[in-house]
């Protein structure tokens, strides 16, 4: 049995202009020994799928069908006071913008012990030493643990915010963009970080990033998501090396690469489709090279086409 497991799911803005489809029946699982990829250009519906994970969408969105069952149990369905008590121990969230996410006014040490004191019954005095032990899992000194935010870096702020994650070693861990904004060589240290973790505390992880290198350096499989759909979705390798949807084919085709020949990159013509009214066939006809007229009036299913592959085309029997 997979560990999450999300069916058909459906989260839609309901705004003055129009509802917003902001995902649009997607499904996808993960077990308990696998990091999945979720990749895509901004707006496809990425984070909006994985707030849905931890019910973080608020109105005007709302989730309007599917479900999201974790551990044998649809969560959402379940109260507020059922999610609290799931979020940090059952499934916890790295958060975009460690700058955002921290409080300015409280030591990195208070802001890991409280986590760990809302979930079990321990003393403060041992929440403490959690908290000290949590700054050594993530590569800083136990000594800082009386340090405000300002006081670090931004790849040390990422750094608290992994360790606040897992605290309270949260059987699901969800990471939302960790390093946007950091330079290549705190990158580096940061996904080392994270392959690091997984193996010691035998972590699934959902990784969502638009950066297809992060993808290839830490994930087991990779789903393409756009405008609000899955299009394709397959072992990372496999993927990576044979993109079957157009779309996928554009976003590798665009991203540099060290070892091929050199050449210029080319991107993909266009931009998503407003999700108020989008495409009534394929969602990426209009910027696709290989379409067909088929694909303008009629939505390609997405089906297994071997050896654990998924993809959504017209072109692909």
């Amino acid at each position: 049995m997979a560990l999450l497991e999300v069916r058909n799911l459906k989260i839609y803005y309901f705004t003055r202009e129009g509802v917003v489809k902001a995902v649009d029946g997607i499904s996808f699982s993960v077990s308990e020994d696998e990091t999945l990829g979720l990749i895509g250009e901004s707006g496809c519906g990425k984070t909006t799928a994985v707030f849905s994970i931890l019910r973080f969408v608020v109105p005007p969105g709302r989730i309007v069908g599917g479900e999201i069952i974790f551990e044998g149990r649809d969560i959402i369905p379940l109260s507020d006071e059922e999610m609290r008590l799931l979020r940090g121990e059952g499934i916890a969230m790295v958060f975009q913008g460690a700058q955002n996410a921290l409080n300015p006014v409280m030591t990195v040490g208070k802001q890991i012990s409280e986590v760990i004191l809302e979930h079990e019954s321990i003393t403060k005095e041992e929440a403490w030493e959690r908290a000290k032990s949590q700054l050594e899992l993530v590569g800083i000194g136990s000594e800082r643990v009386n340090s405000y935010p300002h006081e670090f870096s931004g790849g040390m702020k990422q750094r608290v915010m992994v360790a606040i994650a897992t605290a309270c070693n949260p059987r699901l861990l969800i990471m939302d963009e960790p390093v946007t904004g950091l330079d290549v060589i705190v990158q580096r240290q940061l996904l080392a970080l994270t392959n690091s973790l997984r193996e010691k505390m035998r972590l699934p992880i959902i990784f969502i990033t638009h950066d297809l290198s992060v993808i290839a350096e830490t994930c087991d499989n990779v789903a393409v998501m756009y405008a609000g759909k899955i299009v394709e979705k397959g072992d990372t390798v496999s993927l990576y090396k044979d993109p079957l949807h157009p779309y996928s084919k554009g976003l590798i085709g665009s991203y540099p690469s060290v070892r091929g020949e050199k050449k210029e990159l080319k991107s993909i013509p266009g931009a998503p489709p407003r999700l108020i009214n989008p495409p009534v066939g394929c969602r990426f006809y209009p910027r696709c090279p290989y379409a067909m007229d088929i694909c303008e009036i009629e939505e390609p299913e997405l089906k297994n086409v071997g050896d654990n592959r998924l993809v959504a085309c017209h072109l692909i029997k």
